[in-house]
Parts: C-alpha cells; structure tokens; sequence
C-alpha cells in the first residue's frame, strides 16, 4: 500500500522527517497519537515478517558468516544469549519514490545490554541464494543500517549498496538528514503493539528513510523484491552475523509498468498482439504527433489464456501505447495514453474488432429477347448467413457485416429457370457494400430459362388412324402410361435446357 502524505502537525514527541504523516516517536512505539492525517504502524497494511520463535528451529547466520558473505550459512538454534533474539520486522512505504519515505521497524525479544546493530538488506532478485533462503545479491542491492549505541536513543542511519562481490562504502543518511529513527525507551503493551505483544524498553526500533535516497538516479530504473532483516554482533561492520528473519516479497520500485489485455469486440481474449511505448513529448495528451518518440526495449505480445501482457521497468512519465501487430482477422484498436507513475501498475484494455468483409451475388441469365450473351436478373432471391435479399436491376445482392469464415450462398431459384447449387465462400477480406471500390468477395449465379415442347397428332378422319408419340431421352408431363399403345393425341416435354431434340411419332399404318 502506498500513502500520498500530507503533513501533519506532530501534539507529542516525533523525530519524524520533514512532510511525513508516519509517526516516528522518540519514544518508538506502534499506536497512532495524533489526529488524522497522522499515521503509525496500528493504522497501516506494511509488510510485516515474524521470525522463527526460539528454539531449536529458529534459524540464524552460521558462524563467520559477514555483510560481505554473499551466501551466508544458515544454520537452527544457534542464537547467542548475549545478542538479539529477533521477533518481526515491518516496512511500509509511503507516498512515491520521488517524494515519500520508507518506514520500517524491528522487534526483537529481549535488550541484549549493547549496541544495537539492525540490517535491513534489500534484493532486487527474488530468486534464491544457494543456502536456499536470502536472495542472490545483484549489483546495486541495498542495506540500509540501524547502529545505536549503548543505552543510546538517537540510531544513526547508512546505506550502502553492493558492488557485485561486496557491500559498498556506508553513506551516513542521517547526517544528510535523509533518515530518522528511535527505539522504545519504555514498554509497550499487548493491547498496543500491533499484534507484536508486549515489548519490553529497547527492544522495538523503528526508522524512516527518505526514497529518494534509495533511488538517486531518476532516469535509471529500479526496483526491490525482497527484503530481509538480520542482526550483527556489535557496531563493527566486519562483525559477524547472527539472528535473521528471513526475506519476505516486497515491491519497491521509482518505475511503473503497464499490464495490456487484449480482446475481441466479443469479449474473446486474444493471443499475438504486440504493443510499443512512446514518449509522450510535449504537446501532452491529444493524439500521437510526430514528436513522440519510441521507448527502446519497452514493448510486449499477448499471449494465452490471460490474452495479456505487461511493459515492465517504465520510468514515471506520459506514454502512448501503441499496437503494431494486430491479430489476424481482427481491426487494430486505437492508441492509449497513459500516465505511468512509480511502484504502480497501469492496466489497460484493448479491444479489437473482429474483422469483417462482404459477398456481392451477381445474378445472370440467358434472355433472347434482350439480345445475345448473359443479362442480369432482378428479382431472385438469395440467402447467406440467414438473411434474405433480391436482386436488384443490376442482378446484385450485396451481404455485409459478415465475420471472416466460410459461408453458403444460396439461390431461391425462379419458377421456369433451372438454377445452380449453393456456393461456399471464404469471406477473408475487410469490406462492406458500401466500399467505393468494392474490395470484397464476390460470386455469380448464372440461371438457364427452360422450354417444353407439346407434340400433338389428329386423324384427320375420325377415329381413322392411330399414333405414338415419344421423345428421345425425355419424359412425358404428365407420365405416358401407356407407351407401346396406339392411344396419344398429345404429349408435353418440359423444363428443358437450350439444346437439340429428337421426337418420334408412330402412326398406326
């Protein structure tokens, strides 16, 4: 959780720094003593870590493990009688990395009767050292040191970052008036410790830190996971290690990142769809101009079954998102400006249309009354995708809003035409009807007119003569049922196509 602070006035003793609401008590304790908009570890949601309880399990650093020990040996039940025994440590951040301030706290069981020596390590890795506990240290991890002397009230505070294969030179944060901090000179109840338990005088510390110390470099991106408290055996920073609480998640970071998912106009998400960041350079907001400039490094593709992505490591400052490569089958999805501000996620969505394209039916006919060749055919109806549509003048019936696929054209064929079986067409070009020019799918129907023939024969003396009537490779309408029989006055062939036929009439002699 992250708090925007807003300075509170202070009615009891803090050494809080300058425009903090946390209360850093000089007398350390967890409860909230002022008015609103004042804050304390009761009234907060920070990061907190209990340590094994004493014992046989409580684990602990190994002996001559150091700060300069990149993997130190854990070890159990080794906690010496005359060094802390740690009980939890906590860490909250409040406001943003340019402005806020990191607050954190110790508790441990007893006041070992010396100079108080707490660690707070940093790792930007959470992945795991060989000793299967404390991260692998990267260059550029940070300890940030509580030393208090003995019977001491005021702790001095250091940072010191790692080099790669040890801890760097200490920066006294203190005296840069970049921290503060204060142990518990009398006890803490039960009932105010924040679930800790009661705390007897000097065992519970806290501090403050400004973030801008931990992130000097604004144009540079950086970011913690981890987070560890452990303990030294006296205010030597050579002086071996002791009790630990081991590491817990954390995410501390002066960049954001941008979280994108990708759907369809359904709903559908999408897997395949790059996304870049620009810089949104002055003029802010509006459109994408020119003057805004590509992000190197910074873009991500959409994947299943979450159809997201994240642009992680995003320095603060305004963006566009943009997406250059849109799924097949699909419209691109406009750009987005964001606002990306540290330790923060922005999440976006992006939705693009399924594309779709159009059939235009091409209606044709044979027509000897309009001349030689095809003519178009108004008037005969169509079907795709379950919607009805005529022919108009020009023999057309345009379909749109069609989703790319395969779909079946077919014809209600006109009474006395013979007309053509369905068609299937593949529908894979983005289209309408309206398109001037028309860019989409297209299929022509072409309907043959059909003739009958009527073959009739009269004895021209009543009852005189006899005759049969047949056409070769026709059949009669209705059905001669008596075809060897000298019984037909009259026979109709029907619905046939243009061509040449032969029919035979039998006179009875």
């Amino acid at each position: 959780m992250v708090l925007a602070p807003t300075m509170a006035a202070a009615s009891h003793p803090e050494v809080s720094l300058p425009g903090s609401n946390f209360e850093i008590d000089t007398d350390a304790n967890l409860k909230v003593d002022d008015p609103a908009p004042s804050i304390d570890w009761a009234s907060v949601a920070e990061t907190r870590k209990q340590d094994t309880a004493s014992g046989p399990t409580d684990e602990s650093f190994g002996q001559g493990s150091k700060e300069d020990t990149a993997v130190p040996s854990v070890v159990d039940g080794s906690i010496p009688p005359n060094k802390s025994d740690l009980k939890f440590f906590g860490v909250y951040q409040e406001g943003t990395t340019a402005t806020g301030f990191l607050n954190l706290f110790w508790s441990r069981v007893q006041d070992p009767q010396g100079t108080t020596n707490m660690d707070f390590e940093f790792n930007q890795s959470s992945t795991l050292s060989s000793n299967g506990v404390t991260p692998v240290r990267t260059a550029g991890d940070l300890l940030i040191i509580y030393d208090l002397s003995q019977g001491g009230t005021n702790p001095q505070l250091f940072i010191r970052r790692w080099t790669g294969s040890a801890w760097g030179p200490a920066t006294d944060l203190t005296a840069s008036n970049l921290a503060t901090g204060s142990i518990n000179t009398s006890n803490i109840p039960a009932a105010d410790s924040d679930g800790l338990g009661g705390q007897s005088a000097r065992t519970f510390g806290e501090a403050q830190v400004k973030l801008s110390a931990l992130f000097p470099n604004p144009n540079v991106c950086a970011g913690f996971g981890a987070a560890y408290l452990k303990s030294r055996s006296s205010d030597s920073f050579t002086a071996a290690l002791k009790d630990f609480v081991p590491p817990v998640p954390v995410n501390i970071s002066n960049c954001g990142s941008v979280k994108i998912l990708k759907v369809d106009d359904a709903g559908t998400k999408l897997a395949g769809a790059t996304f870049q960041l620009y810089a949104d350079n002055a003029p802010v907001g509006g459109s994408r101009g020119a003057e805004d400039t590509l992000v190197a490094g910074k873009s991500c593709t959409t994947t299943l079954p979450t159809g997201s992505c994240t642009i992680t490591a995003v320095l603060q400052g305004e963006y566009w998102v943009v997406e250059t490569v849109v799924p097949p089958g699909h419209e691109g999805a406009a750009d987005q400006h964001v606002t990306v501000t540290a330790d923060s996620t922005v999440e976006l969505t992006f939705v693009d249309p399924r594309q779709r394209g159009a059939i235009l039916v091409t209606k044709l006919r044979k027509h000897v009354a309009d001349g030689a060749g095809d003519h178009p055919h108004a008037g005969v109806d169509f079907t795709v995708n379950g919607v009805t549509k005529a022919t108009d003048a020009n023999g057309q019936a345009c379909f749109d809003n069609l989703l790319f696929g395969s779909y079946t054209v077919h014809e209600t064929t006109p009474a006395n035409y013979q007309g053509e079986a369905d068609k299937n067409v593949t529908v894979n070009n983005s289209a309408s009807c309206a398109d001037t020019p028309y860019a989409g799918e297209t299929v022509t129907f072409t309907n043959t007119p059909l003739s009958k023939i009527t073959v009739s024969f009269e004895s021209q003396v009543p009852g005189g003569t006899a005759a049969t009537i047949a056409c070769t490779g026709l059949t009669a309408t209705p059905p001669d049922g008596t075809p060897s029989a000298f019984d037909d006055t009259s026979e109709t062939f029907q619905d046939l196509i243009p061509g040449t036929y032969t029919c035979t009439v039998v006179i009875d002699p």
